[in-house]
């Protein structure tokens, strides 16, 4: 985009926003300046993380969507045992969003449409909630007065309007809400609002709207980051820059799932039409984990040993997907199409799974793995350089003594061997 070359003029103007600020309690630290937890070594994994002060079971998360759409679904999940849950994403005018049906569509493995075929592609045009943010206000106060202990983390969005943010914002925390995750990311719908991946691709503006969020809010600030975007850590930066304390990554992948060859009409299709949608499941977990650890790396560089989070999105379905994120420097991971196609009590399978895999590698607590694979990453021209290098290395050793004169006594039988050909 061509508002990323005002990210120098950014990132001299954000130092006047306030890093943290006083908050209020409820039971547990709500300092938006984080901290974590290190957990002991004991027989049994422990899969408890402690985010920004927020203490959940475990680091799965329900993603923002239709599987945090009502009270009804949202309590399954927390009786199913997810760490947390963020609700689908809110807005002060509910009348203003209207969704069509179907708006679905599914890429199967193999010739596309094969009723057969796993499910590797999911593609959607939903669009934000559409129930009364009344009704919603009133389904995040009696889950958290029913649930006291467990993290409930409200999605918003609003429109280019400083005055509808703080309202926004005021009136999802009197719920008692955890958290809030800025919705900078939906791909379709009302961009001509300035609303979702409009203001996420756009620095200059994504600064200012995250000034307003920042004053105001009193709890947590996740910013969700959309994919379809050049440089993904540009966004990223000017979010925790200017008071988010953490960054979720990543939505939906813009797409169109496919043609109809029989009809010749796109699908999803309405009435014979359709629109570009947001792409999710399988196949965008490699494109995640390249958005995931380039923040991670990010991070990690300009902003050290500060407590700021990072929630991976994209494509998880087991817990060795899951291990993937965390390596990369992961705090949760947030699943949505997953449960849409497996159920809320996939999050059984997904902490057993990752329990194995902590146990085969002696890890006794998250973050005893925590970013652990982000060092191996490198550029192309260093690993032209190591390949090198260790190519030489092994000639060397297969050359073997250059002369009589380098023959030693300790090391005589390794010596011979090494003149030994194979």
């Amino acid at each position: 985009m061509a508002s990323m070359g005002l990210i120098g003029q950014i990132t001299t103007s954000v130092v006047e926003f306030p890093a943290a600020r006083p908050r209020r309690s409820c039971g547990f630290s709500r300092n938006r300046v984080g901290f974590r937890v290190f957990a002991q070594a004991d027989t049994e994994p422990d899969l408890s993380v402690t985010v920004n002060g927020l203490n959940m079971p475990n680091p799965f998360v329900i993603g923002s969507g239709p599987p945090g759409t009502n009270y009804t679904v949202m309590k399954r999940a927390f009786d199913e045992g997810w760490g947390a849950v963020i609700a689908k994403t809110v807005s002060l005018d509910a009348a203003k969003v209207v969704n069509v049906t179907p708006r679905y569509a599914k890429l199967r493995a193999g010739a596309n449409g094969s009723a057969r075929g796993q499910i590797i592609g999911w593609e959607n045009i939903e669009l934000i909630s559409d129930r009364p943010l009344e009704t919603m206000l009133k389904e995040f106060k009696q889950l958290k007065e029913e649930y006291p202990d467990r993290i409930l983390i409200a999605s918003i969005m609003e429109e280019y309007n400083k005055a509808a943010w703080e309202e926004l914002i005021d009136r999802v925390e009197q719920t008692g809400i955890d958290a809030i995750e800025i919705n900078f990311s939906c791909p379709h719908g009302m961009p001509e609002r300035k609303m979702g991946a409009a203001v996420g691709q756009d620095c200059a503006l994504l600064e200012e709207v995250c000034g307003w969020i920042n004053a105001k809010a009193t709890v947590p600030v996740w910013a969700k980051m959309t994919p379809n975007i050049t440089d993904i850590t540009q966004p990223a930066r000017v979010s925790l820059l200017t008071g988010c304390e953490g960054v979720a990554a990543i939505n939906t992948i813009m797409s169109v799932m496919g043609i109809n060859l029989d009809t010749l009409r796109p699908e999803p299709c309405v009435e014979g039409y359709s629109t570009p949608g947001g792409y999710s499941s399988k196949a965008v977990h490699p494109i995640a984990l390249a958005k995931v650890m380039s923040i991670a790396r990010m991070m990690k560089n300009e902003f050290g040993d500060k407590d700021y989070s990072l929630s991976a999105i994209g494509g998880v379905e087991t817990g060795g997907d899951a291990a993937e994120f965390i390596l990369l420097g992961a705090n949760t991971v947030q699943v949505c199409t997953g449960v849409m196609m497996h159920g809320y009590g996939l999050v059984k399978q997904l902490c057993s799974e990752l329990k194995d895999f902590m146990r085969k590698h002696n890890f006794s607590s998250i973050e005893d793995f925590r970013g652990a694979s982000l060092g191996y990453f490198t550029t192309h021209m260093d690993l032209v350089r190591r390949q090198q290098e260790a190519i030489r290395e092994r000639k060397a050793i297969k050359k073997g003594l250059q002369s009589d004169k380098d023959w030693t006594g300790d090391g005589f039988v390794k010596e011979t061997e090494s003149m030994v050909s194979n």
